[in-house]
């Protein structure tokens, strides 16, 4: 009997090794394909196509960046906030550069020395300002979290986008400093909010408390998944559900 027990929970153990190996090799189909469609989307765009970008790993995937893409050409925002220096810094800022109407691009970045070496072979646009504010810890029930120093203070008003690829992940309501900047939206506010890292459970926590702040609000939104190596949420007002179907 105790052979038999031993044998049934080995197997459970084998099948579930099976599983994540078929999903981790799923993903990376998805993000193959997520990188096919974003270079034919770009085609025809000279400065995003001669932007040196290194996608994937600790910067957005190509699902990440094809959503972002459409955002900023069909959308084309003002006024974005964006928690991470980094790729997607340049991304954007090479919009600003290009198009003809005023923007505001607010970047909060926690690390003085990565903002020193990331000027150094990058210039932003002249809209594009980053906010330095050092890490801290704070607890968000009954877990700690990574936070952003004195963000609620630093950030304020209300942005057409937000991007929010910082600061690392928390195993639990990761990067949950969002939650809080969003309680200034009301009814008939137009929004896009990109979420990274969706795959894991601290991105999930953290997205399931902004459709729970939408809703008490009264605020209709849609949501959509974009599924690749890393996982997008992206959260809009019910004026850009479009965006939660590309």
């Amino acid at each position: 009997m105790k052979n038999l027990f031993s044998y049934a929970t080995n197997l459970t153990l084998r099948i579930k090794d099976i599983q994540r190996h078929q999903k981790k090799i799923m993903d990376l189909q998805y993000e193959t394909i997520w990188a096919n469609i974003y270079h034919d989307s770009i085609k025809g765009n000279r400065e995003i196509e001669s932007l040196p970008l290194n996608i994937g790993r600790f910067a957005g995937s190509y699902a990440f960046f094809y959503v972002l893409f459409r955002i900023m050409t069909d959308k084309k925002p003002k006024r974005i906030l964006e928690f991470g220096l980094g790729e997607s810094s340049k991304f954007i800022s090479t919009f600003i550069k290009n198009e003809p109407h005023e923007n505001f691009h607010t970047i909060v970045e926690h690390d003085e020395n990565w903002r020193k070496n990331f000027e150094k072979s990058f210039e932003l646009s002249e809209e594009s300002e980053i906010m330095i504010c050092p890490l801290t810890t704070k607890n968000v029930k009954g877990f700690d979290v990574l936070s952003y120093q004195n963000i609620e203070n630093t950030v304020t008003g209300k942005y057409d986008l937000y991007v929010i690829d910082g600061p690392f992940g928390s195993e639990r309501y990761s990067r949950y400093d969002i939650v809080g900047l969003l309680t200034n939206l009301q009814k008939d506010d137009d929004f896009m909010i990109i979420l990274d890292d969706y795959d894991r459970t601290g991105e999930k926590d953290t997205l399931n408390d902004i459709e729970n702040l939408l809703k008490q609000k009264g605020i209709i939104s849609e949501t959509g998944i974009y599924r690749g190596e890393k996982s997008v949420a992206v959260v809009v007002s019910e004026q850009n559900k479009y965006f939660t179907t590309l």
